[in-house]
């Protein structure tokens, strides 16, 4: 508890600015999942407060999922309700928690760094495009970034396009003003004077929208923002009130087959995207810390549980929120746990306040995030690794930029494995000869890939000719490779080869082992 106080000059700055670009959000992806507007924000309320206090990480924050939006709307249609629903919600942190006791989050460690640090460049492009429009005051599609195509048959670069049929001067002014007052934050004069780098940026952009608005209001009605192009979240009148729209869980249902699939699905689909989004957070960690998978989705498992049982969405870890913790500066837990006191704040206390804040304002905040998500910098880095790691970067870029977040990552992982299966073929037998003595060297562990090479490499060799197969540096060889071995000896003598085996100290197959002759 004492480390958790230890950082709060760092930690609320912080926690507000991600309060202000998960508000949007978790009321963008309750809209385009389908579900009544405020469980999205119980989900970011106990992703905030709930999963921030119990995950391992210091700077991941869990909130409603994008990524879980479709799978989401199918299921509340398929179940039949939103309380049925709730009970595949709760299933499915049961089934989380499980697997944090299981140990299972150590999958998140066989996902290629080049394809996590593509996701997040992704992410980053994403936000920008889907709030140019925003920016512009074109609002018909919410301030969502989960999905490529939206309910109106929009996609994100024809909303592009679209948006220039109805662009809105005081939104563009709104916006534009955000971005500079953004711009000038980061300067270095704003960071070394003693009081204004205590003021989030964002914070000032949104009372400074709430301001602008309401003065085009009085003197400048033509440029003023009307309520759909403000926040609009529910108001309530207390806790009780908040208590009277809770939604609750369908306990009966929990006999429906149709329910266990559904949390099966979003338990996975969940975790996954929970250590994805963990690993690149750490990834981003200024100090490098390394947070337990396990404890993560031990974490989620509660938060998911807990969001079934009052009426939240399935939530994960989000890397937007995580990125907009880092880059506000953020060091502990306090700053996730502080958005989910303001997101909770707002419910009961701030909502008819919060509906005066332009989304073009907003918007100029989630672009100044993604802008952080792509700095020149990685793409150079990309590639000077070489083409092994920019290609299943760029890759990932694309398929999430087109489809989605979890297809991006998949076709991400095949690039990736696809170069590792190359570079396996390339180096792990090396043929060479002089006059008439052959060498095979295998320089490392062969695997059932590496078959078609060493036929490819047995197939070369000429008659009478004396072979020396090197296999002192390895210690395990496939079943099919010992048998593509086999047989060439087996043929060997009828070729006038001669084969000589160097035999291995440590290998567990037999043709290599010293015992053999």
């Amino acid at each position: 508890m004492k480390n958790f106080f230890k950082t709060y000059k760092n930690d609320i700055p912080a926690g507000l600015v991600v309060y202000l670009v998960a508000l949007p959000l978790c009321l963008g992806i309750a809209l385009a999942s389908g579900a009544p507007l405020l469980s999205g924000v119980i989900s970011g309320i106990i992703g905030g407060i709930v999963v921030g206090f119990l995950s391992d990480s210091r700077l991941s924050v869990s909130g409603p999922a994008a990524g879980l939006t479709v799978i989401v709307f199918s299921a509340i249609a398929s179940l039949g309700s939103f309380e049925v629903f709730l009970m595949a919600v709760f299933i499915s942190g049961a089934i989380q928690l499980v697997l944090g006791y299981l140990r299972a989050g150590v999958i998140g460690h066989f996902f290629p760094s080049s394809v996590i640090i593509g996701m997040l460049t992704a992410i980053g492009l994403s936000i920008i495009l889907k709030q140019i429009p925003h920016a512009f005051g074109y609002d018909l599609t919410g301030i969502d970034t989960a999905a490529f195509e939206d309910k109106y048959g929009h996609n994100t670069f024809s909303e592009l396009y679209y948006m220039l049929e109805a662009i809105l001067p005081g939104a563009i002014i709104i916006s534009s003003l955000s971005m500079l007052i953004l711009f000038a934050w980061d300067s270095p004069f704003i960071k070394k004077n003693a009081v204004l780098k205590l003021i989030p940026g964002p914070l000032v952009v949104v009372v400074f929208g709430v301001v602008l608005n309401e003065v085009f209001k009085s003197s400048v009605p033509a440029l003023a923002l009307g309520s759909t192009h403000l926040v609009s979240l529910p108001e309530m009148s207390g806790l009780s009130s908040l208590v009277d729209e809770l939604r609750f869980p369908e306990f009966k249902a929990i006999a429906n087959p149709d329910v266990w699939v559904v949390a099966f699905t979003i338990a996975i689909v969940g975790s996954l995207e929970s250590l994805l989004s963990l690993d690149a957070t750490d990834k981003l960690d200024p100090a490098k810390r390394i947070a337990s998978p396990n404890k993560e989705l031990k974490a989620q498992g509660w938060g998911n549980m807990l969001a079934g049982l009052v009426g939240g969405l399935p939530l994960t870890a989000v890397i937007v929120r995580s990125s907009a913790n880092v880059n506000s500066g953020g060091k502990g837990k306090m700053s996730a746990v502080f958005h989910g006191v303001l997101l909770l704040l707002s419910v009961l206390l701030f909502a008819p306040f919060l509906n005066y804040i332009p989304l073009a304002a907003l918007a100029a905040v989630l672009i100044h995030v993604g802008l952080k998500l792509n700095k020149i910098s990685i793409y150079k880095t990309a590639i000077k690794k070489g083409a092994n790691q920019y290609i299943p970067f760029f890759a990932t870029i694309i398929v999430i930029l087109l489809t989605d977040l979890l297809k991006g990552i998949t076709f991400g992982i095949v690039i990736g494995f696809i170069f590792v299966l190359k570079s396996n073929f390339r180096s792990g037998i090396v043929l060479s000869n002089v006059g008439n003595n052959y060498m095979i060297q295998i320089s490392r562990n062969l695997y059932f890939f590496n078959k078609a090479q060493l036929r490819r490499t047995l197939q070369y060799l000429p008659k009478d000719i004396n072979l020396l197969i090197d296999g002192t540096q390895i210690d395990f060889i496939d079943g099919d490779i010992l048998g593509t071995f086999k047989d060439f000896c087996d043929t060997a003598e009828r070729n006038r080869i001669k084969v000589t085996i160097k035999k291995s100290e440590t290998a567990v197959i037999p043709m290599f082992r010293k015992d053999v002759a």
